[in-house]
């Protein structure tokens, strides 16, 4: 997952710059339109969305709306979500993180439609090296940096009384994470499955932190611009149609779910057992009714605040950010963590409570 195959990012603009491909090219979004665009990239939680449009189910809850839905794969995680910024798409798979800092940095609207699932296991710290968090001081540490990996070894340092001036981040791609756990001049890692199944697998290393020990932060979703669902909420209703009658599949216990899963495992380049392995790490919620309880819940604000504080002290708000207050951040109830004024980014779960109230 993340990065071609991978769902967490850098800021890849600035706002300004995304503010001025906004002007030249963006799409003004005024007037209720019959077609549509969605993009993914491979990760497991976001697999459904191709299967639903292979399936046929995306056609299906498209045509019930009388719109066109079109999915698109995109093979760089970070340019899906730049693309999505400057107009070129009305939704994007994404994370709560990711969302905050390109789109909502970048002065676009967003709204959350469907919180799909969490990292519980997906994501994790391991070492050659060191046996506890406390170990890793002065130790170099190789992570994609200003990643959720990032944010992740963040999290674990803080909670052993660390700080990440206790340790040295080598800045590393994904695709050579694994070679270089390998070399003997790297002790340490953080990364994602499948890549984490793979150093975790190298002989003398211990895992000493991984997601499922801060669960809930690290979310993945189907984000879409706001103006676009205003205008257009059919649009929202055929989302919430297909991811959740694309769920009922997944998770069904026989033949027809285990068809589902091999197909998705092919699609993202792996196996029915690959598959399952990641799946295992993830916290799916496969109805509506826990997604909008999730959403709702007092957890969900702790969480980005935790993750704003973040995107704030690495500079990933924009350049004008006086503090972690410029980007407002709304949730269901009418709660704002930041600025009432300057709302980017929004938690809706009324589309997923339509879902759950069988009115679709």
């Amino acid at each position: 997952m993340r990065f071609g195959n991978d769902k967490f990012g850098f800021r890849a603009l600035s706002a300004a710059a995304i503010g001025l491909l906004l002007l030249l090219g963006g799409q003004a979004y005024a007037e209720p339109k019959k077609e549509f665009s969605i993009a993914w990239t491979i990760y497991v939680g976001w697999m459904p969305w191709p299967y639903a449009a292979d399936t046929g189910i995306v056609k299906k809850w498209a045509d019930k709306y009388g719109i066109i839905i079109n999915v698109k794969q995109i093979n760089d995680y970070v340019e899906s979500i730049n693309q999505y910024t400057t107009g070129g798409f009305d939704g994007v798979t994404a994370t709560n993180m990711d969302g905050l800092t390109i789109p909502a940095a970048g002065g676009v609207d967003t709204t959350i439609l469907i919180i799909g699932d969490f990292s519980n296991g997906n994501d994790g710290i391991v070492s050659k090296a060191a046996k506890t968090i406390a170990d890793l001081r002065g130790q170099s540490i190789n992570l994609v940096e200003l990643s959720v990996s990032h944010y992740l070894l963040a999290r674990a340092l803080d909670g052993a009384g660390l700080s990440e001036k206790d340790v040295t981040i080598v800045n590393t791609s994904d695709a050579d994470m694994v070679a270089a756990f390998k070399s003997p001049d790297t002790s340490t890692v953080v990364t994602w499955n499948p890549l984490l199944a793979e150093v975790k697998a190298e002989p003398g290393s211990a895992a000493l932190f991984d997601s499922t020990q801060i669960p809930g932060e690290i979310i993945d979703t189907l984000m879409v611009n706001t103006e676009v669902l205003k205008d257009n909420p059919d649009f929202g209703k055929a989302l919430a149609g297909i991811w959740y009658e694309t769920m009922s599949v997944l998770t069904d216990p026989g033949e027809k779910g285990k068809a589902a899963r091999t197909a998705m495992g092919e699609l993202s380049g792996t196996d029915l057992a690959g598959f399952d392995v990641q799946l295992a790490a993830t916290k799916l919620f496969v109805t509506p009714q826990e997604a909008v309880a999730f959403t709702e819940s007092e957890d969900l604000v702790k969480t980005m605040d935790l993750v704003r504080t973040f995107s704030f002290d690495h500079g990933l708000l924009g350049e004008g950010a006086a503090d972690k207050d410029a980007i407002g951040i709304a949730f269901p109830g009418g709660r704002v963590l930041g600025s009432a004024e300057n709302v980017k980014l929004r938690f809706d779960a009324s589309y997923m409570k339509i879902a759950a109230e069988g009115s679709l």
